[in-house]
């Protein structure tokens, strides 16, 4: 993997900075690392790879935060419009956190508000975080909070972390940047369960509008199929056999035959 995005062309943070689509349509592709290859070796001539401090793959660590009972992860699998997310995302080789408000509206447009988590430490993260109005820098999420988040945040708890690394690609007229995250983990921090889903790469094309995607085409030729996939979602639903799963079942399934496929390839170059 590495050899490969190597041969990509860089762009930079500063480059990236007009490329922000807080505001986008998004879509999620699920396959194997191998398939994956096969991707990277097309698209090379037509993207360019984010590349920070001299590296093209970055190590992210996120937590969500969800309601005592959850509703957060049910409306969201009840397929309801206008849901939220609420998370911690770290750049663990930048330094940077931020606290992030997710909506996606009833045009299926994604918008992501958020504001820098001052002192939070990805490598040893506080699970005991509440948003109370106990100092200046906590009435200062309290407000954000308030402003952009439909639920009560003093009632906001941790529910999930994961760990996984990133390849961000911007196509070369900067309409579009496709991110493809491998070596997700994740750990449910109310069961204690976790899931490891190494081998596998999920994909999303972010799109501010309709703009022309070199990439689709290239998706399209690998055989790799649009399939929705919410981190906290599928993390939950993985973790926690409490919580309902019924529109999620197809999505889970998928995952396990994508598991048990590089199960086999691995026994296969093992043997």
């Amino acid at each position: 993997m590495t050899s490969i995005i190597t041969s990509y062309q860089p762009i930079s943070l500063d480059e990236m900075s007009g490329i922000k689509l807080m505001n986008r349509t998004d879509t999620k592709f699920v396959t194997t690392v191998d398939r994956l290859r096969l991707l990277l070796m097309l698209a090379r001539d037509d993207y360019r790879a984010q590349e920070v401090d001299g590296k093209r793959i970055a190590h992210y660590y996120t937590a969500y935060f969800d309601t005592p009972d959850n509703n957060m992860y049910i409306v969201h699998q009840n397929g309801h419009a206008g849901r939220q997310k609420l998370r911690i995302r770290s750049y663990v080789d930048t330094g940077l956190n931020f606290l992030e408000v997710k909506t996606k509206n009833n045009h299926g447009r994604t918008k992501k508000k958020r504001v820098d988590m001052v002192g939070f430490d990805p490598m040893n993260p506080d699970h005991g975080i509440r948003f109370l109005r106990q100092d200046e820098q906590y009435r200062h999420y309290d407000e954000f909070l308030h402003k952009h988040l439909r639920y009560d945040p003093t009632v906001l708890t941790e529910h999930l972390e994961n760990h996984f690394h990133r390849i961000t690609l911007v196509n070369k007229a900067k309409t579009e940047r496709v991110t493809i995250d491998t070596d997700l983990r994740f750990h449910n921090l109310k069961t204690g369960r976790e899931a490891d889903l190494t081998g596998l790469a999920i994909i999303e094309v972010k799109r501010d509008g309709l703009q022309p995607s070199p990439i689709m085409g290239m998706l399209r030729e690998v055989r790799i199929k649009p399939s929705g996939f919410s981190k906290y979602c599928m993390g939950s639903a993985m973790t926690n056999p409490s919580l309902k799963r019924n529109n999620f079942k197809e999505r889970l399934r998928l995952v396990e035959r994508l598991l048990s496929r590089v199960q086999i390839q691995e026994s296969t170059l093992t043997n």
